[in-house]
């Protein structure tokens, strides 16, 4: 083939060892870089084989070698010509600035690699992407994906799991006959009062349904597809107290609020689209750190849903003409309650757990006096994963709170 005299006069010629995979013996050849459009080309001039032509070998035929330190070059540079070999070249300063004068240019995980600074930069941007994309990505792609799940798929779920959750700890509940009927028929009531989720959701009109269940401490939590469950114990504990049932309805108020923003659905997927995220941005290691923080978002998501709920319950409540202030004595009351349990001597036996293994989204919830130290237990507790447990009662008894304002 021949060659352009032009630009090879005027590029280097370097000696190098051409391993041709063709015989067990390196060819001596003399290497130029030529400049070209997609970077640069390299020839190769066999010696002492007269007649041979040159070789030549476009940009995208040649594993370009990186350069991995400034200050510690290799000692050769070796050169991948894929299916025809490989070539080592012993002059590394010379191959470098020929390759330079020939127009190519590192790329990024090069430059990372001979450059502390822009790697520390690449690394710094990188972290705070996660960042973003953990605190605000993530529940943004999770609602957006919500809206494509049909309400059959969710009433699927959330009857085998509340049958998971029956074969499991919970247990029929002792109420009274008619002490059900009583709360259903306010329940009932306060679903024809509750207006449509937020925009996203418009069309979302899912069956409200209400299930009691003994068993566990006290506490209330939402399905996906509209089934509240609501134990006894949290019934009891409202006597107890001498709170009205206008406590026990804003409970409930606040679980439609959880069914209509579909937060347990959202919840499952967040935490998918949070371990395929990780997935593609840490590769192999992505298993240990996604579920890792699977167990460490779930409470600063549950938060985020749970000031939405308590938003929806004020809202309710006022449309209903119902007030709001009996469920902050509640929480506070419960609240207390669980101080009181966290101080008990640590010698104290405490009460075998009866909390699952994974919930949806709750609302208050609280040990009564045989129950563990909530740490013990991954239900998530409105005071677990709530803020400031008084902020949130006296924004209760007010009926309304600076972050529900639209």
């Amino acid at each position: 083939m021949a060659l352009s005299a032009g630009p090879e006069a005027a590029a280097p010629m370097l000696p190098a060892r051409w391993f041709d995979g063709l015989s067990s013996k390196p060819r001596p050849v003399m290497v130029v870089l030529q400049a070209g459009a997609k970077g640069p080309s390299l020839l190769l001039h066999p010696l002492n084989e007269p007649g041979a032509a040159p070789q030549v070998f476009t940009h995208a035929q040649v594993g370009w070698p990186e350069a991995w330190s400034d200050r510690r070059p290799q000692r050769r540079v070796v050169v991948d010509l894929r299916e025809r070999g490989s070539l080592e070249v012993d002059a590394v300063a010379a191959w470098y600035s020929a390759w330079a004068a020939a127009g190519a240019r590192p790329g990024v995980a090069q430059r990372m690699q001979t450059r502390w600074p822009l790697l520390l930069g690449v690394v710094a941007v990188s972290v705070v992407a996660l960042g973003l994309f953990y605190r605000y990505g993530t529940p943004w792609a999770a609602a957006q994906l919500t809206r494509w799940v049909p309400l059959g798929w969710e009433t699927r779920l959330s009857g085998d799991l509340l049958q998971r959750l029956d074969d499991g700890f919970l247990k029929p509940s002792k109420l009274p006959a008619e002490r059900r009927a009583q709360l259903n028929a306010r329940f009932a009531a306060l679903a024809q009062q509750a207006p449509h989720a937020a925009q996203r959701y418009a069309s979302y009109r899912p069956p409200l349904k209400l299930e009691f269940r003994s068993g566990m401490p006290a506490n209330a939590f939402a399905l996906p597809g509209g089934t509240v469950v609501m134990t006894d114990a949290i019934v009891q504990a409202a006597a107890d107290k001498g709170i009205s049932d206008d406590a026990l309805v804003g409970v409930l108020a606040h679980e439609i609020g959880h069914v209509v923003h579909r937060h347990g659905m959202r919840m499952v997927v967040e935490q998918g689209v949070l371990n395929m995220g990780l997935g593609l941005a840490l590769g192999d290691v992505s298993g240990m750190v996604s579920t890792g923080a699977t167990l460490l978002t779930s409470r600063a998501y549950s938060r985020s849903h749970e000031r939405e709920a308590d938003c929806y319950a004020m809202a309710l409540m006022g449309r209903a003409s119902l007030p709001t202030a009996p469920m902050g004595q509640l929480l506070l009351a419960i609240a207390h309650d669980e101080e009181d349990e966290a101080r008990k001597p640590k010698g104290a036996k405490p009460a075998e757990s009866t909390a699952p293994a994974a919930e949806p989204a709750s609302a208050p919830k609280a040990k009564d006096k045989a129950a563990t130290p909530r740490e013990s237990s991954p239900v998530w507790s409105l005071l677990a994963s709530h803020p400031d447990t008084v902020q949130r009662a006296t924004e209760l008894q007010q009926g309304h709170a600076p972050h529900c304002a639209r």
